[in-house]
């Protein structure tokens, strides 16, 4: 199974080696036999089309089971909206909690429960959805953010939270996040 993670940030320095590699979810997913990309998103994007543009060549092994991080989380819906037959599971890890957010392109803060998509979006989703929340929670990543999604996508299912990779406290919670991808993915 093709695993592509998306990480998170939204207009400052993180990036794919940060959030994924270096915290060792790469590592631990293809020792478990995953094909695992974990490219960069569009640094300073101008909107979440572009973001879209830039990442539908993500998608050529197609179909991909998609984790998506924190603010990767739009990217990630946005991708399954638009490629439907691409993207064949979704998990949300540490979704993003909407807050101001000055320097950053108000198209990019638009949105609902999630910056850049409706929540009627959210709504429409039907592809199999994990969600798996912060812990612990954080501003940047309320809970009310995962329970919001949980609410509004019919087929979403919670899966156990841990701290986000960028975090030095992720280490001791990656075998456990590995895991939790790898039943996910393998539909356990």
């Amino acid at each position: 199974m093709n695993v592509l993670l998306i990480h998170g940030g939204l207009w400052d320095d993180m990036d794919a080696p940060r959030f994924w590699h270096s915290p060792g979810v790469v590592a631990g997913l293809a020792a478990r036999g995953f094909v695992v990309d974990a490219p960069d998103r569009l640094a300073r994007a101008s909107s979440w089309e572009a973001e879209v543009a830039h990442a539908s060549s993500w998608l050529s092994r197609g179909p991909v089971a998609v984790v998506a991080g924190s603010n990767g989380c739009t990217l990630g819906v946005k991708l399954a909206l638009t490629y439907p037959l691409l993207v064949s599971r979704l998990l949300l890890a540490w979704p993003a909690t909407p807050l101001p957010a000055p320097s950053v392109p108000s198209g990019l803060l638009d949105g609902e429960t999630l910056r850049g998509v409706r929540d009627a979006e959210l709504a429409s989703l039907r592809l199999p959805v994990g969600v798996l929340r912060a812990v612990p929670e954080n501003p940047v990543h309320a809970w009310r953010t995962a329970d919001a999604l949980l609410d509004l996508v019919p087929v979403a299912v919670e899966l156990p939270g841990c701290t986000e990779p960028p975090r030095p406290t992720f280490a001791a919670d990656l075998p456990g996040f590995v895991l939790t991808v790898a039943e996910f993915v393998e539909n356990r």
